[in-house]
């Protein structure tokens, strides 16, 4: 995101449709992270690790490359796979390591992700720089071929395979519904959010989520199990995910723009590219600190607990991004308290989803939970794009107040995963519920999910 501009110049097109290359990767992610999930869980998790790196390399390869703007798109369309590296991951850690190391396994895997995500936000402006934009990605090209070489030599195939096979009109609809959700999302702030576009397209994604939720529910064989997402272990880390992810984003897609507002303006603080990475670099540091934490952490706290405080340490910090920001250290120490709460949270999600299913079922479980932090994400992005945008000072830049408005909107809907963390759990124990116990036979291809409602 950083430099889009860089390539908008060089590949002398128009701001608006250079933003293709981030929602073109956005798009094929969100499809490609359940669908090869479940095909993970079916023919082997490291196979399909593999092709997702695979396609990652060939990407980077294209895109260093592309002539056009066209062909740059197709090379993000390939990167897009990467979104299934995550679910893929967090299954592989469930299949190879004993139960008790699970959560200290995936915290410390979710440190490394989003330690490299916020890496990648902050470098990228410095890196294009020295090595140019296409330069850029010849450095993740060095990595995939790295990592997928190693994962070949080191990583065991899956112990254990799902049945059935893939429902192509189930795989049909969980396409089209996200497209026709994610692509006025990321598209509203240009072409307006009163365009016939934006809500045509969104409420042909509610009808095409409809349809695909009925084909799920019906079919012998579905690509997501319903009645898997209905788990508290699984809904209530997915609800999060989604509120969580659209403050996450909302703030990692604007809080640099903020940093390096102009001091003419009355409240920015001027920093460069470079300064305000150093801004953010308590963040990123928090951020792996708290990943390497959740394992030891969760001997003494219950995963749930962690989730509604990393929750409500999210809200509190990206509040003190709109109220306290008259210095570059009063943001800089928000930062790291939202970086620790940011790698609580994503690691205990991703803990309590994983060992809420069977191993024969983690694959798509972990990539619906991740999805819905993409589709969070887009919604946050806009939301934020939408508020900062909507009051502008004479200098054409945003005012003051948008930006307070914009990042305590954020903080509200990490207070309301907050609720949704601690609160729902409480009612469910209140009412009766027993949590279902997942048990996965050795003869069965499918688990056995018992559980009452008394």
């Amino acid at each position: 995101m950083p430099v889009l501009p860089l390539i908008q110049q060089d590949l002398h097109v128009t701001s608006s449709a250079v933003t293709w290359t981030i929602t073109a990767w956005l798009i094929t992610a969100a499809v490609a992270t359940p669908l090869f999930g479940r095909i993970g869980d079916m023919i082997g998790k490291r196979r399909m690790f593999v092709i997702s790196v695979g396609a990652i390399a060939v990407g980077s390869i294209i895109a260093a490359f592309a002539p056009n703007l066209e062909v740059l798109i197709l090379a993000r369309v390939l990167q897009g796979f990467a979104g299934a590296i995550f679910p893929l991951t967090f299954g592989i850690i469930r299949d190879e390591f004993p139960t008790a190391r699970v959560p200290g396994m995936i915290g410390m895997v979710s440190a490394v992700i989003a330690v490299g995500s916020g890496l990648g936000t902050v470098l990228s402006g410095p890196l294009a720089g020295v090595l140019g934009w296409r330069g850029l990605f010849l450095v993740p090209l060095l990595l995939t071929v790295v990592g997928g070489v190693m994962s070949l030599l080191v990583i065991p195939e899956s112990p254990q395979r799902a049945g059935g096979r893939i429902n192509p009109v189930a795989a049909l609809l969980l396409s089209a519904w996200l497209v026709a959700l994610l692509l006025p999302l990321s598209m509203a702030n240009q072409w307006g959010w009163g365009s016939p576009a934006v809500w045509g397209l969104l409420v042909l994604a509610a009808a095409l989520l409809v349809a695909w939720i009925y084909v799920e529910t019906r079919s012998v064989t579905p690509l997501v199990d319903m009645r898997m997402m209905r788990l508290p272990g699984v809904a209530i880390p997915n609800a999060t995910a989604l509120l969580l992810g659209a403050a996450m984003f909302g703030v990692w897609a604007f809080l640099p723009r903020f940093l390096q507002t102009p001091t003419g303006t009355g409240y920015g603080l001027g920093e460069t590219i470079a300064a305000s990475g150093l801004v953010m670099l308590p963040m990123l540091v928090a951020l792996g600190v708290a990943g390497f934490l959740t394992g030891p952490l969760s001997r003494r706290v219950d995963l749930r607990v962690q989730l509604t405080g990393a929750a409500i340490l999210i809200a509190l910090s990206t509040a003190s991004f709109g109220l306290f920001h008259s210095a570059a250290w009063m943001p800089a120490i928000a930062g790291a308290a939202f970086g620790f709460g940011l790698g609580i949270s994503n690691s205990a999600m991703a803990s309590l989803v994983v060992q809420s299913v069977s191993r024969t079922q983690t694959g798509v479980a972990a990539g619906m939970n991740s999805n819905l932090r993409t589709i969070g994400s887009a919604i946050g992005t806009s939301l934020m794009a939408a508020i900062v945008t909507s009051s502008l000072g004479l200098a054409g830049l945003p005012t003051e107040a948008a930006y307070d408005t914009a990042f305590l909107t954020m903080a509200g809907l990490a207070g309301i995963a907050a609720l949704v963390a601690g609160f729902v759990p409480v009612v469910l124990r209140r009412r009766g519920y027993v949590e279902p116990i997942v048990i996965t036979s050795p003869i069965a291809t499918a688990p056995a999910i018992v559980g009452a409602e008394l």
